[in-house]
């Protein structure tokens, strides 16, 4: 542990002193405020190695530096995400495969087994693709991560067959410009892709009379599921929207389906989902929780009730992640960039109603 007088000379290289409290625990300085944003930044980074934690702080006009210990996250087994990966591509490809059956029953999209590794390939590269932009911003922004851990779902009875992923900080986050790129990043990378394999989804996906299929819901319960505008697009895009005729869902398309669903869901900007963290640089810690309390009655209005009091009850235990610095403000372009994010959020919504004309 560096002594008060190393820590006092790394701050005063940076910062210009004008106060020091110390504490047992904590060692408090005002400082004169200049190049607030970046030399903060670069301050965190040098103390860090050190296991020293900067907070800045406005306290009746005057900025303090707050410096304290912090203990090092223990790695995680290494073996864990591994397994996790391993058995969500089990529960995917066991997903697929039947979905392949059930959907050849309707009408012929190819071999179960062949179908089933293109969904499995599919939905875990838009799920991976989504990891892989987090993790890349992270590194941009030399936080520390870990990998993937992916979480499997049920694969039989029409549930899904996985919940997703996530991936565990083990750096700081320092301030909302840093917060943002990272919550940004992933739903970004993860609908390029998910627009890829929708429109590859849409193409395998077969066509039957529009007679055929309203008698196929009758006898066997076919289900429409809402479609988003984006894969609206996508379907019309490669010549599937044709007068009297009504396309059967090929499971690489339900896997696009899948994509945008969980898309639109982390751009919510509520609690800890990718929208609540891109929100919460945005606007800070009061309309973060107002913004959660809105999703989480969207969510309920369109019939997504589990997820609804998903986030309702983990909101209560860790409404959000503050930065370090959480004075300087959001660059303006990041601030544009919300506008941008809230317009994809409802083109990936499942909406009831579709663009395509009947």
């Amino acid at each position: 542990m560096p002594t008060v007088d190393e820590i006092v000379s790394i701050v005063s290289s940076f910062f210009t002193i004008k106060g020091i409290n110390q504490s047992l625990s904590t060692l408090e300085m005002e400082i004169e405020e200049a190049d607030l944003t970046q030399k903060f930044r670069e301050l965190v980074q040098k103390i860090e190695p050190k296991n020293l934690i900067a907070r800045l702080e406005r306290n009746h006009g005057k900025t303090f530096i707050i410096i304290s210990r912090f203990e090092v996250p223990s790695a995680k087994r290494i073996w864990v995400p591994r397994v996790l990966f391993v058995a969500t591509i089990t529960t995917v490809m066991i997903d697929g495969y039947y979905r392949a059956i059930a959907t050849n029953s309707i009408a012929k999209v190819g071999d179960p087994l062949q179908i089933a590794i293109l969904y499995t390939v599919s939905l875990m590269g838009i799920l991976g693709i989504h990891e892989l932009g987090h993790i890349i911003a992270s590194k941009k922004h030399r936080l520390r991560v870990s990998w993937p851990y992916f979480i499997p779902g049920i694969p039989v009875f029409g549930f899904v067959p996985t919940f997703g992923a996530l991936i565990m900080s083990r750096g700081l986050i320092i301030n909302r410009n840093i917060l943002f790129d990272i919550g940004i990043s992933g739903p970004i990378a993860g609908l390029a892709i998910a627009v890829i394999v929708s429109t590859y989804g849409a193409y395998l996906s077969p066509l039957i009379p529009n007679s055929e299929a309203q008698e196929l819901s009758t006898k066997s319960g076919l289900v429409e599921i809402h479609s988003s505008i984006l894969m609206d697009a996508t379907i019309a895009l490669v010549g599937k929207h044709l007068p009297d005729q009504e396309l059967i869902m090929s499971p690489v398309l339900l896997a696009a389906w899948f994509g945008f669903l969980i898309t639109f869901l982390n751009l919510l900007p509520a609690w800890q989902l990718d929208g609540g963290h891109i929100a919460r640089a945005t606007f800070g810690l009061k309309w973060h929780k107002i913004l959660t309390f809105v999703s989480i009655g969207l969510l309920a209005s369109i019939g997504y009730f589990i997820m609804a009091l998903f986030v309702l009850m983990f909101s209560m235990r860790s409404p959000d992640v503050k930065p370090l610095d959480d004075i300087s403000p959001l660059s303006r372009k990041r601030v544009w960039m919300f506008v941008l994010v809230m317009i994809l959020a409802f083109l990936c919504a499942p909406l009831p109603f579709s663009i395509l004309p009947k």
